[in-house]
């Protein structure tokens, strides 16, 4: 009967599922991104697949099996593979596999792969790929959605600094200038750059609105090289110059002249440009220090900025790295300054954390590895 190849095969599934799985699996870690996986992981839904696929055959009606599979698991498959770090074409593999595993099944007890039994089993593998791949397609789209977003508002978030130390030397020119005669083509320029400032900070601040709940994790691609980090800090700290004196507060360059660190120097000075922005927010009339020494005994590198400002509540101070985690009395506070410290040092394979109490303020401390085990990170 045109049945019975059919239903030999859904007894021959369900009895040798778990010989039938590790067949499967066997073949699919030679896949790269499947190696590594645990059993459980790399299983995720093929069981239940197996399930299907037996009851398909035994039912063989096509509404049947389509809702079946619609019931199913492939689109969480799908968006399993992407946690799991697949490429699209190892997830048809892995399903191709599978199709082929139930072929040798079939082979061995001298079933033929033909009409309603090949059509069944067919529309149940290709079902299932194309759920799971579009599902798998969608999530990736989504990601790199995430992480321009993402990346987007760290740009915007980090263009503030500069801007408020432009806009601040403005007024300090402009005050200087005041009563002076003569000088109207000055005067006009410093408006004009007033006025553009004011332009810009406008496009800032509309691109961290847009973002602010659109956070996600972002690629960073970093290109390491040997410098100064007294100089590269003494730069910061001259153009951050007019946000401290705004505010009272007095930095101190107090890092070794002979001191060389092996990072990313952009991604570095960020890092210095936020904690610094965070510490004088908190000093009014304070006093900020950055510091860094050489840890002798692994060879990497500790790096500080320690202010005498308000402090932070120990509630709130193992938070404080997480995006979106802002502080809810300041109006500019987008809860991004610290996240893109974390990531940044994290991309060179360090840790960052902070020390603080009320009243006696607050010093961020992160490490920096050694050469060799730095490492990249995806944001």
């Amino acid at each position: 009967m045109p049945e019975q190849p059919r239903r030999k095969l859904a007894s021959l599934i369900r009895a040798g599922k778990e010989e039938l799985l590790a067949t499967w699996r066997a073949q699919v870690r030679e896949l790269p991104s499947a190696e590594h996986l645990d059993v459980p992981t790399l299983n995720d839904h093929i069981p239940g697949l197996l399930d299907e696929m037996a009851e398909s055959l035994e039912l063989g009606d096509d509404r049947t099996i389509a809702e079946n599979l619609r019931e199913g698991t492939p689109p969480e498959h799908g968006a399993q593979r992407v946690d799991d770090g697949f490429d699209i074409i190892e997830v048809v593999s892995e399903y191709n596999i599978l199709r082929g595993c139930l072929h040798a099944l079939a082979d061995k007890h001298d079933i033929r792969m033909d009409g309603t039994l090949l059509h069944v089993l067919n529309m149940v593998m290709d079902g299932a790929i194309g759920m799971a791949v579009q599902t798998f397609a969608e999530e990736k789209a989504l990601e790199v959605q995430r992480r321009r977003q993402e990346y987007l508002a760290f740009v915007a978030h980090d263009l503030r600094n500069p801007l408020t130390a432009i806009s601040l030397a403005a007024g300090v020119l402009e005050a200087t200038m005041q009563g002076k005669q003569g000088d109207e083509e000055s005067a006009l320029m410093i408006k004009t750059l007033h006025r553009n400032v004011g332009q810009l900070e406008a496009l800032v601040a509309k691109v961290l609105e847009e973002n602010a709940n659109l956070l996600s994790e972002d690629g960073l691609s970093l290109e390491r090289r040997h410098f100064d980090l007294w100089a590269l800090v003494e730069a910061v700290v001259q153009s951050m110059g007019p946000v401290a004196e705004s505010a009272g507060a007095r930095m101190t360059n107090s890092i070794p002249l002979d001191l060389v660190v092996y990072a990313d120097a952009n991604l570095l000075r960020r890092v210095f440009q936020n904690l610094l922005s965070n510490s004088i927010a908190y000093s009014t009339n304070g006093e900020i220090r950055i510091g860094a020494k050489r840890n002798e005994a692994d060879g990497g590198m500790e790096c500080w900025v320690a202010d005498n400002g308000t402090g932070i509540e120990k509630q709130r101070l193992e938070r404080i790295f997480d995006k979106g985690e802002g502080d809810s009395e300041r109006t500019d506070s987008t809860g991004l300054g610290l996240a893109i410290v974390k990531s940044f040092v994290e991309a060179h394979g360090g840790t960052v954390h902070a020390e603080s109490e009320i009243g006696n303020g607050t010093t961020v401390r992160f490490n920096l590895p050694e050469r060799r085990q730095a490492g990249s990170v995806s944001l």
